[in-house]
């Protein structure tokens, strides 16, 4: 993902670009993204943020713009590795999805989350819902927590 600048302006800094992204949303979407964007920082105040424009080395888009915070490692099949973010979230068509990523595995978030959170769709990694009002924002939380703790959780890794 790359980070474009438009012609004959000042590049943003990270902050500028994750508020402009929000400012960009719906009123109600904007207000739950801010709201969440600040829970997120509360619950990991010193985290590295980033912000992903969904665009590919060449310009195309390949997925919704997203924040991320925390980081962890990816690795891959052929043994690559890559940093990324552990929590992060995005604007989609029908409302807000933040992610936790790194889980080993691909069931935990739908079994211990799931059935408390309310109206949302989760997925293996993906926790989608049309608004904050929908959910329970305390099991939400919860995941959220769980996904900054997972290492040291999972592997003793502080």
């Amino acid at each position: 993902m790359s980070l474009q600048k438009a012609p004959n302006t000042k590049p943003m800094n990270l902050q500028q670009h994750i508020a402009h992204y929000m400012s960009t949303q719906p009123e109600s979407k904007r207000n739950d993204m801010e709201a969440l964007h600040k829970l997120i920082l509360e619950l990991s105040p010193e985290c590295q943020l980033w912000y992903l424009d969904g665009k590919d080395d060449k310009g195309k888009i390949v997925s919704n713009p997203n924040i991320g915070y925390g980081e962890y490692t990816i690795q891959y099949a052929d043994g690559k590795t890559k940093p990324f973010y552990r929590i992060g979230m995005s604007a989609n068509t029908s409302g807000i999805s933040v992610y936790v990523m790194g889980i080993q595995d691909k069931t935990y978030l739908v079994q211990k989350f799931g059935k408390d959170l309310g109206k949302a769709t989760v997925t293996g990694y993906c926790i989608k819902f049309k608004s904050l009002n929908d959910i329970d924002v305390d099991i939400l939380k919860a995941a959220i927590q769980f996904g900054f703790e997972y290492d040291h959780q999972i592997n003793g890794v502080k």
